[in-house]
């Protein structure tokens, strides 16, 4: 499942985190830090310091955002949310080679352990921001090339390999993450969000007491009931 959540944060939520990540005093370090051993030899960015204000205060206003959109439950049933963490790629500090992310990941806020179902990346600078960039996502078909504007998230399957491509002007900023979800199965995750999809039409064409809507929504509910781990 690959997916574009427009507007994850508002205007004023993007505004405020530029503020804190552009600072003068904002604790960026060597993303380096956090990457394993795949990952360690083709990472050039940079990371907030997770324990930080700064990184506090951005956690949870990404947090909120997520917590009052629907369609981001919807579709990634979310069990464990990994901690936000926030990056910049400019430059000498400036792309990640192809890699695939953990399957198990410590976040520390809280201390927890995350298995990784789906990666999510809340672009944080409009593309004309920025040169380069792009997160570029293999699929059987080919490559995905993905630049968002501020505010957007992107949300895929941990299990591609994926990178960001070499930023050669300017620089792009933005929150990253990563979700356990309720329904491990991506194929079941996905029939579950078409079907609550379709069914947002159907209420909407038919009502919410129109037999065929009540039968569904039951449908759906015992799908999520038979597959859901929580």
């Amino acid at each position: 499942m690959f997916l574009q959540l427009k507007n994850i944060l508002t205007p004023q939520e993007v505004q405020t985190a530029r503020a804190l990540l552009q600072a003068p005093a904002a604790p960026w370090r060597d993303g380096r830090s956090s990457a394993g051993g795949q990952a360690l030899a083709h990472k050039r960015n940079q990371q907030l310091a997770q324990d930080s204000p700064e990184a506090a205060q951005l956690r949870a206003l990404v947090l909120a955002a997520l917590q009052r959109d629907a369609l981001f439950f919807s579709a990634a049933l979310p069990k464990r949310i990994f901690n936000p963490l926030f990056n910049r790629y400019g430059g000498d500090s400036n792309f990640y080679g192809d890699h695939v992310d953990g399957a198990v990941l410590r976040s520390r806020y809280p201390e927890q352990w995350v298995r990784s179902d789906l990666s999510c990346t809340i672009f944080l600078a409009d593309p004309d921001e920025y040169e380069g960039g792009e997160l570029l996502i293999r699929e059987a078909q080919g490559e995905r090339a993905i630049k968002l504007p501020a505010g957007d998230m992107v949300l895929y399957p941990s299990s591609t390999v994926h990178q960001v491509a070499p930023v050669t002007c300017g620089a792009r900023i933005a929150s990253f993450f990563w979700v356990e979800s309720m329904v491990r199965s991506l194929e079941q995750r996905q029939l579950l969000f078409q079907m609550d999809m379709d069914l947002l039409r159907l209420r909407a064409d038919v009502g919410e007491t129109a037999p065929a809507v009540v039968g569904l929504t039951g449908t759906y509910h015992n799908l999520l009931r038979m597959w859901a781990d929580v």
